[in-house]
């Protein structure tokens, strides 16, 4: 009663300045600042229509080679359906090409035996086995395998894909159909998961951090890395196993893309010329499947361990296009902000950027689009010819949710091996291009201190990656 009455007789302003000022006394502390931490990769691992294994695809990449081939009846997985039905289904499709990983025993080959028919296998879809093994090459080749439990507290996981497991959703749509629901296999959801590829590597390893899976569509490896190298600046992790997987050569998938009319349809009956980014004559990109990890340390624990470091990675850029579900806008402006974004935070100038890796899939907007960013963000540094230039992806077509990452490994290998790779299947340049300014035909051996590597998705989200030489 006796507060009561002493703040009634105080004028209002006064008793709320008290107020405040006692409450203010019992709130928290402002949180601790964050320190940045710097992230390094030391570790890659691949799984790609170039073959199974980094050594593998790098040299076939180099030298020019294509992992792109004819579409068969029974690449599109519909073995629960009547020869007709599968018959029929391929017959419609207007593209008849991908981008598929070569499986089998012999060296650079994927092993189905090692990650698919075994009992314990049974909840793991393909996409999920190709990051099994993109992740185990990345964490042998990082020397990473804790034991200590607090290592692996440490030890996070940040994979994604872009679609899952679209033949187990049709094959499960199919018993509906027939009433046989109670057929329906108890590892139908762990198998269409996009996050059980991270669940699986985490599983695997005992890794307790972070475990993390962006779907971003075509920019989820991207995002992936990204997001990764972001949980070790900020503390939530020493380690992380990130990139990108995807499976998507299948019946439902293609045709889905067909219908879009994404895909290309041109080059049926000449499968490695079929992608072709930034050619007058590309009409669509070449669907393709695989996956790329890497293994992300901060910078201090790498060097602790002695581990081999194959590059820094100095900028992470992200933005929206707000414009349309698959078209970028003419300007390119989402393209730029993520690339202003990555250089904003990396204490790199774009003349310092020796190589870009474009997203470039083989459209005949989305090149275009995309080139005329990159000569606004490079400027006379690319138009003077000092800017080495290309797609990968004609030599390994779209990767989907896979392809950020995978092509994020060739830029961290452009600047450990000092060798650019070529863009296939460039015979006849798009306008955009001139003399000095234009994409490579061959592969170029050249120093190079920083690379960037693009990514951009359907919904319009866009992720640009800087990386640079190890410190």
């Amino acid at each position: 009663m006796a507060i009561a009455g002493a703040l009634k007789a105080m004028a209002a302003p006064a008793w709320r300045k008290l107020f405040t000022r006692r409450m203010s006394s019992s709130f928290f502390d402002p949180p601790p600042p964050v320190r940045s931490r710097r992230v390094v990769v030391t570790g890659l691992g691949m799984v790609t229509p170039l073959g199974c294994g980094v050594e593998t695809t790098w040299k076939r990449l180099i030298e020019g080679d294509c992992g792109i081939r004819a579409l068969t009846p029974q690449d599109l997985k519909m073995n629960g359906f009547d020869p007709e039905t599968q018959s029929y289904t391929y017959d419609q499709l207007t593209s008849k090409v991908a981008a598929i990983v070569p499986c089998g025993t012999n060296p650079g080959e994927f092993n189905e035996d090692l990650w698919f028919n075994s009992k314990e296998h049974r909840s793991m879809a393909r996409f999920i086995g190709y990051a099994l093994c993109a992740a185990e090459e990345a964490l042998k080749d990082a020397n990473w395998m804790p034991t200590e439990h607090d290592q692996r507290e440490r030890t996070g996981v940040s994979v994604g894909g872009g679609t899952g497991s679209i033949s187990d959703i049709l094959d499960a749509a199919q018993l509906i159909c027939e009433k046989r629901i109670r057929r329906l296999s108890p590892f139908f959801i762990p198998r269409i998961l996009i996050n059980m590829a991270s669940g699986h590597i985490s599983m695997k390893y005992g890794f307790q951090g972070p475990n993390h899976a962006a779907v971003t569509a075509c920019a989820t490896g991207a995002h992936s890395l990204g997001d990764a190298t972001r949980m070790i600046q900020f503390g939530d992790s020493d380690v992380m196993v990130a990139g990108g997987t995807e499976s998507s050569i299948d019946a439902l998938s293609i045709a889905g893309f067909c219908r879009s009319r994404a895909l290309t349809t041109k080059y049926n009956s000449s499968p490695q010329e079929s992608s072709r980014p930034f050619d007058c004559g590309r009409d669509g990109f070449v669907i393709g499947e695989g996956s790329g990890i890497l293994v992300l340390e901060e910078l201090e624990h790498a060097k602790n361990r002695g581990a081999k470091i194959y590059a820094e990675i100095r900028g992470y850029g992200m933005s929206g296009d707000a414009h349309h579900i698959t078209q970028p806008h003419a300007d390119g402006r989402g393209a730029i902000l993520a690339m202003t974004s990555a250089f904003k935070q990396s204490g790199i100038h774009p003349k310092q950027v020796d190589y870009v890796n474009a997203h470039a899939t083989s459209t005949p907007l989305g090149d275009a689009i995309e080139a005329n960013a990159i000569k606004h963000i490079f400027s006379d540094h690319a138009t003077s010819g000092a800017l080495a230039l290309s797609s990968t992806k004609g030599a390994i077509g779209h990767l989907l949710g896979a392809a950020g990452a995978v092509e994020a490994i060739f830029s961290v290998l452009a600047i450990h091996r000092g060798i650019a790779p070529l863009t296939l299947n460039l015979s006849k340049p798009d306008p955009v291009f001139n003399d000095a300014f234009m994409p490579l035909t061959a592969s170029k051996e050249m120093p190079i201190r920083a690379a960037l590597s693009n990514s951009f998705g359907f919904g319009g989200t866009n992720a640009s990656l800087l990386f640079s030489s190890a410190p």
